[in-house]
């Protein structure tokens, strides 16, 4: 009889807080987990969708005028040079001779209109630069993003496509 005693108190109620503990809490950590995992991987942000739309009605407008025959217009810009940042003892400098391209000969007749703000944006946002900032492709990558967004803002309301390279020097 001593021992079916000792059974019985073994065999006692889990208690409030290793329930929690043990049971619940990992239960709400995958629901949890789960739910996030599935509005990240599958569910689209609105906003990234109207985004990626407006980026494929371009792309599909641009393809569209190019199957129309239009060819590109290219409105060449004068050697540019400015400072960089200075990170040594020399002044590191950038010399580049850009090419913009428009769309049609009517867009070309406004950049060179407005082509005095254009050198203006590039050559101050170049002056904001080191000269580590342009090493290699991917830094070439970001210095094309960044000058094609402030060339197309200060260019309005013609639509500039692109930014080509013909020459980049920078000397440290």
């Amino acid at each position: 009889m001593a021992e079916e005693g000792v059974e019985v108190t073994a065999k006692k109620k889990m208690s409030g807080k290793k329930l929690v503990l043990f049971i619940v809490l990992p239960l709400l950590l995958l629901g949890g987990g789960a739910a996030a995992a599935y509005f990240l991987l599958f569910k689209e942000d609105p906003e990234a969708a109207a985004a990626h739309g407006a980026e494929g009605d371009a792309a599909h407008e641009e393809e569209a005028a190019e199957e129309e025959g239009h060819v590109p217009v290219f409105v060449e810009l004068p050697k540019m040079q400015a400072n960089l940042i200075m990170t040594g003892k020399k002044q590191p400098f950038m010399v580049t001779t850009m090419v913009l391209e428009v769309g049609s000969p009517e867009e070309q007749k406004i950049v060179e209109e407005v082509q005095p703000r254009i050198e203006n944006e590039i050559v101050t946002y170049l002056r904001s630069l080191r000269p580590e900032d342009v090493q290699g492709a991917a830094g070439l990558q970001r210095l094309r993003e960044e000058l094609l967004t402030r060339v197309k803002e200060a260019a309005k309301p013609a639509k500039v496509k692109d930014i080509l390279f013909k020459e980049m020097l920078v000397q440290q």
